[in-house]
């Protein structure tokens, strides 16, 4: 599904984000989300863990997600989703169907390196 570019805007708006690199260390099933979702624990080394809920139950399970590396954006506000309280935003991209595929590094990384 093509989509047009969005406006131009000022590098200054991009680097104002913390995207930054995490290891899920934790999955749990949250069967109050209106679309299916997993909650995600992500170790951001000095940082500390952060939670996040992400629609993502497609591509991958519990298994195959602990362990794995992602980009998460650390400086928008927590987003309340039911009773959860989501405190960073994993970040991906839609497949040919829509479906999430995680943003992560080619290779390790250290937990909590920013995205430049």
């Amino acid at each position: 599904m093509a989509t047009a570019l969005q406006p131009v805007t000022p590098f200054d708006t991009f680097a104002a984000l913390d995207i930054r690199v995490g290891t899920i260390v934790a999955v749990e099933a949250f069967p109050e989300a209106r679309k299916p979702a997993w909650k995600l624990t992500i170790d951001f080394g000095p940082l500390g863990t952060r939670r996040s809920s992400a629609q993502i139950t497609v591509h991958y399970t519990p298994e195959t997600l602990v362990g794995r590396q992602v980009a998460a954006v650390m400086n928008f506000a927590p987003r309340q989703i039911g009773k959860f309280m989501s405190e960073v935003l994993t970040l991906g991209f839609p497949d040919a169907e829509g479906e999430v595929v995680l943003v992560m590094p080619e290779r390790p990384v250290p937990n909590g390196g920013r995205l430049f």
